[in-house]
């Protein structure tokens, strides 16, 4: 089906609009529109076996029997309906339509009535009935033709090809770009985006690719069997686009998908995708993938997702929390938390616990496709909850490879995305390896753009990227294969650091001021050993004086306060309010000791990350002593850290224009200015 073909289906069943104007606000159509085209689809989906269905059901009436199971069977589908209604003949009795339209869809199998309840779709028959709309309303979808195959307008026949097989009308594929076209339209009315309910087509296809590719010879081998899951489907298009890459490869493939979502209508849609492909639609769970997981305990061959960017978790803070500190390791989110207001990582790690085992033999394992915006890579400083997580992945070596992807792609965002690609089966010649790979020039503009994409990548550069992805794969195995300006491989370790702390000690001379005296007489801790105002106006005599070291400061304080009949405290707390106080940070002063050992300057304190190949003293020697001699590592502090910055790795210097250059165009301009100032004034 051309773009044509699938606008005009979805204009018309948006030309319902017209009806409910006046009557629904604009960001309501989608609630009648969505849930009324899902309903037409398996109407036109069931109608070559409808008259199967009535015969088994009249077969097996009053006895007491679960006919289901041979109801489906007479169907074709995994959905039936029982009924002798159609949107047809509902719309023919406008007087009846709402009471035979509720016990049309109470002919469901259950499995089709749960879709529609998604929809809250008996409320809103109630709504249109009592404003007149009913009827017209079923009407109107009536006459959309949503019939997989092509048919006689007049018999109604469905029509066969030359080989024939029935020529195709909407085939499932092209019903899912109906369906998001009617969803961006909905989004934009009710000023959502429609990112939130699905990726862009060619993003998809590129991502399974990237996924898939290095099975293409496994996946050929006849009587194959995969299982895909994505725990934040959406309306499932990565899901069916996993599953048409695979039967491409091998038409007798067979593919069971999964996929959670929590939104109600986009559960919808991909639930009632997945009846009419003949999948299981129980297998699309309905809810929160981390705090109820709708795939307890399974394990599934691929996994794939595009998360939302930047959603915070604080909806299933207490489930995940308890589940990271009672399970631990052996749970999902055992590696670590990331801060509360992005879960992209939890979505990753829990994909990962659902990767298959690998056996002995090397058998089994799976891949791993997700799509991140920049934060996941280096968000997190050493020790925190994401730098944990990404030590876990490398230090396992699941991580295979990064593609940075032109920014603009996605509907719901301008920014910068990856593909992170993970396996638990690498090859034995790219173990504890990574690759990067920079695709972000991949891409051309688009003629106009749909909320915040004004980018696509085109076929040609789906299948560019996909053979560069290889090529590094077999840089990554081969460190003499030639090398791309656009590909990097690194160790696993290469992205970990030590984050040392680096000291300096604390100088300090000795000085009574009068800022000093105010200081004294407000300090808590002087307050709370001795009679601060007194303390204060005992030492007012030595304004003015300084000593280079604190035995003489402390000798002269003492013996002031003694002359004034202020006795001195012992306490720890007064002696370092004192210090603090009367102290005084300078270069050139006494170094402070504590228990013989230089006391750290708080203030001169400095970080450093060190790589983890390198030794940490070394790295001291050479690139902080040369500038501050007197510096030493607390490895008492140090910590290990995991970041990926890939943006660092692929950066290019370009040197600034020459002034002469500069200086040239900045004239230039001036004349121009200087002339069109004389025409303004002419």
């Amino acid at each position: 089906m051309n773009s044509s073909k699938h606008t005009e289906l979805a204009s018309h069943a948006w030309s319902v609009a017209d009806l409910l104007r006046g009557d629904y606000k604009q960001s309501d159509y989608g609630k009648v529109i969505l849930p009324f085209t899902v309903l037409r689809r398996l109407e036109c989906v069931l109608d070559l076996t409808r008259s199967k269905v009535l015969a088994e059901h009249d077969r097996f009436k009053g006895q007491d029997v679960d006919v289901s199971r041979f109801l489906r069977r007479a169907s074709g589908h995994s959905f039936y309906n029982v009924s002798g209604y159609t949107l047809k003949s509902i719309a023919n009795d406008s007087s009846q339509a709402a009471k035979h339209l509720l016990a049309y869809i109470g002919a469901f199998s259950e499995n089709a009535q749960e879709v529609m309840e998604r929809y809250e779709f008996a409320q809103q028959v109630r709504r249109l009935d009592s404003a007149g709309l009913l009827y017209r309303v079923v009407g109107c979808f009536a006459d959309l033709d949503l019939h997989p195959y092509q048919r006689d307008k007049k018999t109604g026949e469905v029509i066969l090809g030359e080989d024939r097989k029935p020529v195709p009308n909407v085939t499932n594929h092209q019903m899912g770009y109906v369906f998001e076209e009617l969803i961006r339209r909905f989004a934009e009315q009710s000023n959502e985006t429609a990112g939130e309910h699905f990726t862009p087509r060619e993003v998809i296809e590129l991502m399974v690719n990237l996924l898939v590719a290095p099975d293409d010879d496994a996946l050929s081998i006849p009587g194959t069997s995969r299982t895909v899951l994505d725990p934040a489907c959406g309306t499932g298009g990565m899901l069916s686009a996993a599953e048409e890459h695979i039967t491409r490869l091998n038409p007798s493939a067979t593919v069971t998908v999964f996929g959670q979502e929590l939104n109600p209508e986009s559960w919808a849609i991909c639930r009632s995708d997945m009846m009419i492909k003949g999948q299981d639609p129980d297998n699309i769970k309905f809810g929160n993938s981390f705090s109820d997981d709708g795939h307890r305990g399974k394990h599934f061959d691929y996994l794939l997702a595009n998360p939302p960017f930047g959603v915070e978790w604080k909806k299933v803070k207490d489930e995940v929390e308890n589940e990271a500190e009672t399970l631990g390791e052996s749970g999902r989110f055992g590696a670590g938390l990331p801060r509360i207001n992005d879960g992209s990582l939890l979505f990753l790690q829990h994909m990962i616990s659902k990767m298959k085992p690998v056996t002995l033999d090397g058998r089994g394992g799976s891949r791993i496709a997700i799509v991140f915006n920049g934060s996941p890579l280096f968000t997190g400083a050493a020790e925190s909850g994401e730098s944990r997580i990404r030590q876990w992945i490398l230090e396992n070596d699941w991580l295979e490879g990064i593609v940075a992807l032109p920014d603009q792609l996605f509907y719901n965002t301008g920014i910068s995305t990856y593909f992170w690609i993970l396996t638990n089966r690498k090859a034995k010649d790219r173990e504890g390896k990574v690759v990067l790979l920079d695709a972000r020039d991949q891409f051309a503009k688009m003629r106009k753009s749909l909320g915040d994409k004004r980018k696509f990548v085109t076929g040609d550069q789906i299948k560019a990227i996909t053979r560069l992805y290889a090529e590094a794969l077999d840089a990554a195995g081969d460190p003499e294969h030639p090398q791309h300006g656009k590909v990097k491989v690194f160790a696993n370790e290469d992205f970990g650091y030590r984050r040392i702390t680096v000291e300096r000690p604390l100088k300090l001379r000795f000085e009574v001021t009068d800022e000093t005296l105010t200081a004294l007489a407000a300090s808590k801790p002087i307050q709370k050993a001795s009679d601060a105002d007194a303390l204060a106006t005992a030492l007012k005599p030595l304004v003015g004086q300084v000593w280079t070291t604190k035995r003489a400061a402390w000798d002269a304080l003492r013996k002031t306060m003694a002359e004034a009949g202020v006795p001195w405290p012992t306490g720890t707390p007064f002696q370092k309010a004192m210090r603090d106080i009367v102290g005084v940070r300078d270069p050139e002063g006494e170094v402070q000791l504590v228990k013989g050992n230089p006391e750290p300057d708080a203030e001169l304190r400095d970080y450093e990350n060190v790589p983890l190949d390198e030794d940490v003293e070394e790295y001291l020697r050479r690139e902080v002593l040369p500038h501050v001699p007197d510096a030493w590592i607390d490895h008492e502090k140090t910590k290990i850290g995991y970041e990926i910055p890939f943006t660092r790795h692929f950066y290019v210097y370009k040197p600034p224009r020459p002034l002469a250059e500069i200086d040239a165009e900045l004239k230039a301009l001036e004349v121009e200015i200087q002339a069109l100032l004389g025409e303004v004034t002419e």
